[in-house]
């Protein structure tokens, strides 16, 4: 179960209906909670569409120091208003454990309901695993998402169709041009012919199930699930 923070009270712009509302934490790759710390005197306001750089935020684990990117903190309204809530400050000291753990702890995930969910998921995921400065990868992919972190290259697939031969070998090529590594996240598989390609280019492959855990699909992403970045 997640850690909450302290809660505030928020007001729904469109509606004007207050929520009490509490931010989760997140695990650092220390292991320690992360949670951004909100804004009491801010007020939220409406997503009315989607950037990149607004979706996240930059806080410093108050364990070990680490900063890095997380999941802005968002509630949905149940007028079909979604609140982006004020956070205070950026690049900024979040929550962290009274003490640091060096060891890697079990990965808690994020629940996939949409396919903003999973990108988070894998972000989270990757980050659980220790890679840094994750953010959405400067060339779109064929399908799905691209998102990038230091040395790494990964695709997320959150449609309902198994990814292809193609998918996994465009992913490849990219990773490539950029001279880094790469890693695939599907949540309806992979194709026979996709998952032989992935094991002879070297490409990790996973499925994200609908709690947000990556399962290992291949032994290059069993061995990353293990050893870690």
């Amino acid at each position: 179960m997640w850690a909450m923070s302290e809660s505030v009270s928020v007001r729904c712009p469109a509606c004007r209906r207050e929520h009490l509302y509490a931010a989760p934490s997140y695990p650092c790759v220390c292991g320690a909670p992360v949670a951004p710390p909100l804004d009491r005197h801010g007020s939220a306001t409406a997503v009315t569409q989607r950037a990149w750089a607004e979706d996240w935020v930059t806080l410093r684990c108050g364990s070990c120091g680490r900063r890095d990117q997380w999941p802005r903190p968002e509630l949905g309204c149940p007028c079909g208003t979604v609140l982006r809530i004020a956070v205070a400050g950026t690049d900024t000291d979040a929550e962290g454990a009274a003490r640091p753990a060096k060891r890697r702890r079990p990965f808690q995930p994020v629940t996939i309901r949409t396919a903003r969910d999973a990108v988070t998921a894998a972000a989270v995921y990757l980050r659980w695993l220790g890679y840094r400065d994750i953010r959405r990868a400067d060339q779109r992919p064929p399908s799905g998402i691209g998102i990038a972190a230091r040395g790494l290259l990964a695709q997320v697939d959150p449609t309902v169709r198994p990814a292809s031969l193609r998918d996994v070998e465009c992913l490849w090529l990219t990773a490539m041009t950029e001279s880094s590594g790469c890693v695939y996240f599907s949540l309806a598989g992979y194709a026979t012919d996709a998952r032989t390609r992935a094991d002879s280019l070297g490409v990790p492959l996973f499925v994200l199930d609908l709690t947000g855990t990556p399962q290992p699909v291949n032994q290059l992403a069993d061995e990353l699930d293990s050893t870690g970045a």
